[in-house]
């Protein structure tokens, strides 16, 4: 008994408890470093935050009139050429834009400025708001704005000289942003058949697919967002015809690129036309304008916009609510702007990485054995 009580062997050592050991010194140190590479990074993106965004706004643009730069190109027009003419075509229509746009405003605003007293006292003539100014002396303050009016608009030319300096700046930015889009469009697609030729075949042949979709997807966006803005623009000119507002041409124009922003873009538009047909034929005008902005707004956001995004940029109508307005809480108007196809982008990729996944899935299935019939 004692020569085996010798020869067992020694019990083994009490295990420590979980969790007593702290990380060690080596993980410690590629945490911090990790952590501050990452904090450098943060700072250096925020440093150069105003590059990035011409970047991006130049990439958005590249893709954006890919199409337009493709179909020239298809007509063996040199690729260079089909680019400039493109900016041609995009200058010619601002310009066609402004010749609509400016002329009547400059004639109708000198008009309005001689006739503003007179449609102040207009005003009294309502009984409604009659009993307002009265009380308020509404009309009496608005007659002596209106007679400093004429002496206002002469003196707005010191004020545009300051704003002068300020479109020359902007200016500085859209050469810089158009010449970044020239050479996108110019040499874009070999740089990424450089970048797709760096991967494995059947990796080339999956993102490769995957960026066409996502082209495909901005494009139609931007076509999708010009269709809605002119279909808009177009609602507003027959209303304002019909109803005899001034200004039907600008109002329209300025609705329509509002317009471009989603949701909001045509809710601002109305208040503004709103705010002219308060002058024109109060209250009859402004009760049809703002009937028919209220059913067309409407319309646009939960019919016209869902479907034509949905058939140029594939997305569901909900995704497409739900991502603008995402996009306005996190960035704005910008937010807004570019949430449509970022939606497209994170679906298709995400609609990539699902087929893969249940291809990969598929492959890894054990079938059973076919049963042979019995031969008798």
């Amino acid at each position: 008994m004692e020569a085996s009580g010798l020869l067992a062997p020694p019990p083994p050592p009490p295990e420590e408890p979980s969790g007593s050991r702290g990380p060690s010194f080596s993980t410690i140190a590629r945490v911090f470093f990790s952590l501050a590479l990452l904090a450098g990074a943060l700072y250096l993106v925020y440093l150069v935050r105003d590059v990035i965004v011409l970047l991006f706004i130049s990439l958005f643009l590249a893709v954006a009139l890919g199409p337009a730069v493709d179909f020239f190109h298809r007509r063996r027009i040199p690729r260079a050429m089909s680019i400039l003419l493109v900016y041609l075509l995009a200058l010619i229509a601002v310009f066609l834009v402004g010749l609509l746009v400016v002329p009547p405003i400059v004639s109708q605003v000198q008009d309005v400025a001689k006739k503003a007293p007179q449609y102040i006292r207009d005003i009294r003539n309502n009984k409604t708001l009659r009993e307002y100014d009265d009380k308020y002396k509404i009309t009496q303050k608005l007659e002596q704005q209106a007679n400093k009016l004429p002496s206002v608009l002469a003196s707005a030319a010191g004020t545009l000289q300051s704003v002068t300096v300020g479109v020359f700046s902007a200016a500085v930015k859209l050469i810089a942003v158009l010449s970044i889009t020239f050479f996108l469009l110019l040499d874009g697609q070999r740089l990424v058949n450089f970048m797709f030729g760096l991967m494995r075949s059947d990796r080339e042949e999956r993102f490769r697919g995957v960026a066409t979709q996502v082209y495909g997807a901005v494009a139609g966006y931007v076509a999708g967002n010009l269709i809605i803005s002119v279909v808009a623009g177009l609602v507003t000119y027959a209303t304002l015809e019909l109803l005899g507002v001034p200004f039907a041409v600008p109002l329209s124009v300025l609705v329509a690129f509002l317009d471009l922003i989603p949701l909001v873009g045509a809710t601002i538009g109305a208040v503004v036309v709103g705010l002219v047909t308060l002058f024109v034929d109060f209250p009859t005008a402004t009760i049809v304008w703002v009937i028919v902005a209220v059913v067309y707004q409407q319309v646009e956001n939960h019919v016209v916009q869902p479907i034509v995004y949905r058939e140029t940029v594939d997305v569901r109508p909900l995704v497409v609510i739900v991502s603008i307005l995402i996009g306005a809480a996190l960035l704005g108007v910008l937010g807004a702007l570019v949430a449509i196809p970022v939606a497209a982008t994170v679906q298709i990729i995400l609609r990539d990485w699902w087929q893969r996944r249940q291809a990969h899935k598929s492959d890894h299935v054990v079938l059973p054995p076919e049963i042979e019939p019995e031969t008798s």
